[in-house]
């Protein structure tokens, strides 16, 4: 059974369509790449699955439930959460704040007020800090982390609210070498409990760590199926690997 089910999405832009039936299938606890050249449609899609953007045709089914009209809030409730490209971490807070800002988002001010969940809520978030190897830094502000360090703290934030589908879009883009190799074992131990959506343009990442892989193209699914099985479509080696 999928967790994520998407089917036949078609977004359009005036007279540009963005997806063109578009549909892929995420099992639970498992993580999922998609890939593609430039200008392909990825972005657009992981925006149409979390209702930041809303489809002109085709569904999105989460959790057994019809989606597609739901608003952003709504699937962030049912247990969708989106890590975006471009960091967003407040940096003149610590790296604490800022996750304690993420957790409050998903608990209730009755839950918030009660003086033994705010000191449970601290212990979770120092091991949401550690998670990402960022424990000794919980009072450090997050302005002075380094980019890969503050992409691992915006991940932290997402996966602070517990979500069942968790969504990375170039979570290991401006990293070094050394970062994406941490980033990989940091996310490792998710799966336990979460799936992963990774969009990505490190194919060596999506390979390393992924289960599964959608390529798209001009908003065309070319491949869905196993990693392992990606380095055999001649479709993918024609477009991806000449235009990504």
């Amino acid at each position: 059974m999928s967790l994520l089910r998407v089917e036949g999405a078609v977004k359009k832009y005036g007279t540009f369509t963005a997806l063109n039936g578009v549909s892929l299938a995420v099992r639970p606890q498992t993580f999922h790449g998609l890939i593609g050249p430039n200008g392909s449609g990825k972005s657009t899609l992981l925006k149409a699955i979390t209702g930041a953007h809303q489809l002109n045709g085709g569904t999105i089914h989460f959790a057994g439930n019809d989606v597609t009209r739901h608003s952003s809030y709504r699937r962030a409730r049912s247990g969708m959460s989106l890590k975006f490209q471009i960091t967003s971490v407040l940096p003149e807070l610590s790296l604490f704040e800022n996750l304690l800002l993420a957790k409050q988002a998903s608990t209730p001010i009755w839950s918030q007020m009660r003086s033994g969940s705010a000191a449970g809520l601290r212990e979770e978030i120092l091991l949401d800090l550690q998670r990402f190897g960022l424990r000794q830094r919980s009072s450090d502000l997050a302005g002075v982390l380094s980019h890969g360090q503050q992409q691992w703290l915006e991940i932290a934030m997402a996966v602070s609210q517990n979500p069942k589908l968790l969504l990375l879009d170039e979570p290991t883009g401006g990293m070094s070498l050394e970062e994406r190799r941490a980033t990989g074992e940091f996310l490792v131990p998710l799966k336990s409990a979460t799936s992963v959506v990774i969009v990505e343009h490190d194919l060596d990442f999506i390979k390393t760590i992924c289960d599964t892989v959608t390529v798209l193209d001009q908003g065309k699914v070319i491949f869905d199926g196993r990693v392992d099985e990606l380095d055999a479509s001649e479709a993918v080696r024609r477009v991806y690997t000449t235009r990504a």
